[in-house]
């Protein structure tokens, strides 16, 4: 398969079918001809020296200061040294191929005075896999996303350094062993490759992937709980969430009853209480809220995704250039924050079911702690521990970014979006996240193997899976094997992919 890019129609799945599994990319030929059109008007304006932003202008605080001719053919190489001031460890490639891509899409509307050379650049590196070495930190998420970008930009003068099967070269190098030809950066060129919120929303779409994954196995975790716990399933019946109408509820429901479907629970053969714990009984609500709340990101990310992001920003048909803020991160970081939030929301009532497992007051009959030796074993005492450690991380980490702006450029960039800690806390929150669940579903995994009655199809299929990677715990041993094997499970979506093809589609 090969995406057209054309400037509209990106989704978040395209974002990770490109920078994770390097479906190739093409760019549609009406957006080639949007591009070179945009390019012919810019030119005329240059000859004409219309006084334009980041062309024939320095940029923040020197927007000011007109450019002579000479300076205009170098201002592009020098604006991109200066810009490349990132720091930390590599990003992902999955990141920075996002963000090629992106800004591939940004360009296809043919809004950015770009050369096409340029963007068939980027193009044929994703094709070709030449990655650009990009530091994690650096950019604040407004004027875009700057410093990562310029690392990438780099590349268009034949520096820099890029990843090209395995290996880190000098830039030039990367590109020549890849046979794609160094563009040059001539006026504009620096300045469109960079000024948009690429990476974060890049970033955002991945983690919206993951995160989707995520709750899906939450859901499945959960149905196991609650058949351990001898849930009153009666609070899982549709009409209860359709009288109230969240659509997040309604399929929360739906997803967790599918799992215990078939079994004595689910049947009504089994004696429960009337009424269960909110832990148990609002799971639908409170996870369904986390689906609306990555339903509404998810449309806020997939809208920048297909917009454009840019500064300035050129109108060929009215002949018309415009300097704005199109490229703050605002709209993707503030949607993002709460999705990160609502990932540790639900990763509070995880423990909080794994503790009444847990607890003999609280479990129903289950054996203390979950072993069969109480007193002279602790059995998974200490693995709620683990995961409230990870727990109060994420509520630190939850804290929102998008409202932690500190003014820059002499004031003249007094506001940004802080975007980029967004995204690079969110990864930290999910990180959290699989090993939080994992421990659920080892604790609920434990509790079932004490119980004699008939589960659910999706429920004993989960608990298959992971019998194959954690043994039931019949004596004390050290438990963080298990607790990294099972956060491994939880990433890999090996237990969802199983109970998808014995229930159907959790969604």
């Amino acid at each position: 398969m090969t995406l057209v890019i054309k400037g509209s129609g990106l989704t978040i799945e395209d974002v990770v079918n490109v920078a994770r599994r390097n479906e190739k990319v093409e760019l549609d030929k009406k957006a080639m001809e949007r591009i070179n059109i945009c390019r012919a008007m810019l030119e005329k304006k240059i000859e004409a020296h219309e006084i334009m932003y980041g062309v024939n202008t320095g940029i923040g605080e020197f927007s000011e200061v007109v450019l002579n001719d000479d300076q205009v053919k170098e201002f592009q190489k020098y604006l991109i040294y200066n810009h490349a001031a990132g720091i930390g460890d590599p990003m992902p490639f999955d990141w920075v191929r996002g963000a090629m891509l992106g800004r591939i899409n940004v360009h296809a509307h043919g809004n950015s005075g770009v050369r096409l050379e340029i963007t068939k650049t980027l193009v044929d590196m994703l094709n070709k896999g030449v990655t650009p070495y990009v530091c994690q930190k650096g950019s604040v998420g407004a004027c875009g996303d700057l410093a990562p970008m310029s690392q990438i930009a780099l590349l268009m003068m034949g520096e820099g350094h890029a990843y090209f099967e395995g290996t880190l070269y000098p830039g030039k190098e990367a590109l020549e062993r890849a046979g794609i030809p160094v563009p040059g950066l001539q006026a504009r060129d620096g300045l469109a490759t960079i000024n948009g919120s690429n990476v974060l929303t890049a970033m955002s779409a991945l983690f919206l992937y993951d995160a989707n994954n995520w709750m899906k196995q939450a859901e499945i975790a959960a149905a196991m709980s609650l058949e351990a716990m001898k849930a009153n399933m009666r609070p899982y019946l549709p009409k209860l969430h359709e009288v109230r109408g969240f659509k997040g509820a309604i399929r929360s429901a739906a997803s967790i009853r599918k799992c215990v479907e078939g079994g004595d629970l689910c049947e009504g053969t089994v004696k429960c209480k009337v009424q269960d714990a909110y832990s148990m009984r609002s799971t639908p609500q409170v996870i369904g809220a986390a689906h609306d709340a990555l339903a509404y990101a998810r449309s806020q990310v997939e809208i920048e995704l297909n917009g454009v992001g840019d500064n300035p920003i050129f109108f060929p048909e009215e002949n018309l250039q415009l300097s704005g803020a199109n490229f703050q991160g605002s709209p993707v970081s503030v949607p993002m924050d709460m999705a990160g939030m609502v990932v540790t929301m639900v990763c509070v009532m995880s423990e909080r079911r794994m503790n009444r497992l847990n607890n003999p007051a609280l479990s129903v009959g289950l054996p203390a702690f979950l072993t069969k030796g109480a007193g002279m074993f602790s059995g998974l005492m200490l693995s709620q521990y683990t995961a409230d450690m990870q727990i109060v991380e994420n509520r630190i980490l939850s804290a929102p970014a998008s409202i932690q702006s500190i003014p820059a450029a002499a004031d003249q960039e007094d506001f940004v979006s802080m975007g980029m800690n967004t995204a690079l806390k969110n990864f930290q929150i999910l990180e959290n996240a699989y090993g939080i669940l994992g421990i659920e579903f080892m604790a609920a995994a434990q509790a079932l193997d004490f119980r004699d009655y008939k589960f659910g199809a999706g429920v004993n299929k989960a608990k298959e899976v992971i019998r194959k990677h954690v043994a039931f715990l019949e004596v004390d041993r050290p438990l963080y094997p298990d607790h990294n094997a099972m956060k491994s499970l939880v990433k890999s979506c090996e237990i969802l992919d199983e109970v998808e093809k014995t229930v159907g589609k959790l969604e």
